[in-house]
């Protein structure tokens, strides 16, 4: 049976499938890039009946739910202030919401009794071997794994050593998203306010732990640019080139970016690729069919995860029919909790003040409203399988 399995990427997707590997006596080991856990980071949320059942399952949804942020109600404003439309804590927060951060330590600290973790290396090359296939790092010795999963995210490493070049599965959305945090100088408590002019969206919204603090998000169109993105200084570059000019808050955000150490900044793009898995190599989340924002990418990674993990178990020995049924399962879910990202950018930042005009007199409509939540919910619905009793995790076992 295939036992060892490396899993690139320690932010959600790979703890979650590492969790559930060790549960069904697999050998996970888990290679990250960065030296440790990331802390902070946006909201993440859960919503619907398939994200809540999985993390009930894996024993986290209380732990969760203590870390839920409540969401936040956001205000959009015009150049003049005025307020244009407001938004419900729960159009955003799903029906958990929690810190990216916060869901990476607590999936990490579940996986970590039966896991290996290695921070601060990464794949550079995966070779195929009569019984396995082998690795080599950047840092580390090379070693040998039955199989591999790439759960590295959009930017995937593992894709792009076994699947081919980035470009030819990641397609740019036509904006671009930044974030960073600062002082809370407004004083904002509870409620996050964004300005809104033609092709442009920057917000401020208060830190959920500690009110002195705040974070701002960005969103901006723009064609596909080239820049390197490891560079940080070129990144605030081309936000600050973006934003110049506006006024309200704008300017004192800039200023705060400048000084920032650390900055999330990205395209919103969206990663189809054409199978999910190749020999010994499997991708899961985003990696897969992800999307950078509103595709609700955070929960279709932990019902991935957990699907991926039970089929390897269901076919011990058969990696290709594990992977196989994985895809067969999900494929189609996945898709359509990815196409709100083409959406995302549209919603966020209309590119003229006709759009803008609309979405705000639409979405004020209570009616209205209401359907698109509860549209979330039936779209993130998925049948979870019940994998056979003899494969019932250790935890549950030894109960």
């Amino acid at each position: 049976m295939s036992r060892r399995v490396l899993i690139s990427g320690a932010s959600v997707a790979g703890p979650a499938v590492a969790y559930w590997l060790a549960e069904y006596g697999f050998r996970p080991t888990v290679v990250e890039l960065a030296p440790a856990l990331r802390s902070g980071g946006q909201a993440v949320d859960f919503r619907g009946e398939a994200h809540l059942s999985v993390l009930e399952r894996m024993g986290v949804l209380d732990e969760l739910r203590r870390l839920d942020t409540g969401g936040s109600p956001i205000r959009f404003v015009d150049e003049a202030g005025r307020t244009r439309l407001r938004l419900p804590a729960e159009f955003a927060g799903g029906a958990v919401e929690v810190l990216r951060g916060d869901l990476s330590r607590v999936l990490y600290e579940h996986s970590l009794p039966g896991t290996e973790y290695v921070f601060g290396d990464t794949i550079t090359r995966l070779t195929e071997t009569p019984g396995g296939i082998r690795a080599e790092f950047r840092h580390g010795v090379p070693r040998d794994f039955d199989l591999v999963i790439g759960a590295d995210g959009l930017h995937s490493t593992v894709r792009r050593l076994a699947f081919g070049p980035e470009e030819d599965c990641v397609r740019h959305l036509g904006y671009y998203a930044a974030t960073w945090e600062l002082p809370n100088y407004p004083g904002l408590a509870g409620e996050s306010v964004a300005l809104n002019v033609p092709g442009r969206f920057a917000s401020i919204g208060p830190d959920h732990r500690d009110p002195s603090r705040a974070g701002a998000f960005l969103v901006f169109a723009s064609p596909e640019l080239r820049y390197d993105r490891h560079d940080l200084e070129q990144h605030k570059r081309i936000v600050d080139e973006a934003f110049t000019g506006l006024g309200r808050e704008v300017p004192v955000l800039l200023d705060s970016l400048r000084a920032a150490p650390d900055l999330y900044f990205d395209s919103i793009s969206r990663a189809d690729v054409d199978t999910w898995s190749k020999g010994r190599v499997a991708l899961l989340g985003d990696a897969a069919c992800g999307a950078t924002i509103g595709g609700m990418g955070t929960g279709t990674a932990v019902v991935a995860a957990y699907v991926l993990a039970g089929e390897l178990a269901s076919a011990p020995g058969d990696h290709l029919t594990a992977f196989a049924r994985y895809e067969n399962r999900l494929r189609r879910y996945a898709q359509t909790c990815q196409s709100g990202a083409d959406r995302t950018g549209k919603f966020l930042a209309p590119r003229t003040r006709f759009g803008l005009t609309a979405r705000n007199t639409l979405l004020s409509r209570p009616l209205l409203l209401k359907a698109m939540l509860s549209l979330g919910d039936r779209v993130s619905t998925v049948p979870l399988p019940n994998y056979p009793n003899h494969l019932t995790p250790r935890t549950a076992r030894t109960n």
